[in-house]
Formats: C-alpha cells, sequence, structure tokens
C-alpha cells in the first residue's frame, strides 16, 4: 500500500510539469522564449535568476541562481495580476487602490505559487517556471476573473 502510495505521489508531481516547456537547452537559455502567461485555469510566470560566479561552490551558485529567478518570477505574477481584469470591468491595480488589504493578500498567494520547473544553465543560471491556479486568487479576492 505505501509503495502504491509513492508511486501514485511520484505520478502526480510529473504530471504537474506536464506541459512546460524547456526554456533551456544545451546549457543556455534559449533566444526566444515564447509564453500564454494567462491559460483557462491558471496563470504562469517564468523568471531568470543568476549568482554571484566567484562563489565557491556549483551548489551554491545555483541555490541563489534559483532564489533569484523565484522572485524574478514572483515579480512577473504579481505585475500580470495587477492587470487582470475582473467581473464589472474594474481591473486589480485598480481594486487595490480601493482596498490595501488586498495587495498584501495577493502578495501572499503568489509566494505560494507552486514551483513547476527549474532548469539550471552551463554557466550558474537558472529558469524558474511558476503558477498559481486562477481560483485560488479569486477566493482570496473574493472576485471573479473575467
Amino acid at each position: 500500500m505505501r509503495a502504491n502510495m509513492g508511486w501514485a505521489a511520484a505520478l502526480l508531481l510529473c504530471a504537474g510539469c506536464a506541459g512546460v516547456e524547456s526554456r533551456v537547452n544545451k546549457g543556455k537559455v534559449v533566444d526566444t522564449i515564447d509564453q500564454a502567461p494567462a491559460q483557462k485555469d491558471y496563470l504562469e510566470a517564468i523568471g531568470i535568476g543568476a549568482s554571484d560566479p566567484s562563489l565557491p561552490s556549483d551548489t551554491q551558485r545555483k541555490a541563489l541562481a534559483r532564489d533569484a529567478a523565484i522572485v524574478k518570477a514572483q515579480y512577473e505574477m504579481l505585475s500580470m495580476v495587477k492587470g487582470v481584469e475582473l467581473e464589472g470591468g474594474i481591473v486589480v491595480q485598480r481594486a487595490i487602490e480601493q482596498d490595501s488589504t488586498l495587495e498584501t493578500k495577493i502578495k501572499e498567494t503568489i509566494k505560494g505559487a507552486d514551483i513547476l520547473k527549474s532548469e539550471f544553465t552551463a554557466d550558474g543560471g537558472c529558469v524558474v517556471t511558476i503558477r498559481v491556479l486562477k481560483k485560488r486568487l479569486e477566493e482570496m479576492m473574493g472576485v471573479k476573473f473575467r
């Protein structure tokens, strides 16, 4: 039973990455990154990060590059969410201006976004893909996206 649960968890993790496009080819970030950030059920963002090349270990460089990429992806996601139009024609940015706690809630939700893929480059950089369900944002905000 326990072994079956382990396989089920592994399959679920792999299924979560299905459809996530690779942004790194032969150790380099691809020249063109096509993105469709707003899907039917979720919003997706990527971030590219680098670290100090003088750090003594590959592990340190990768860890810092990944952290930087996650922060960049979260920033991109926040910018994206602020531009989303809600039912009734109001944009999230306008809703934030009317409710000062909303931006904090949105930032918390984005910080909890699913990290779907972390890809490392040959030069120690990292490309991260994150995703947040629209339903999760709608529930947190108490509104419906258009």
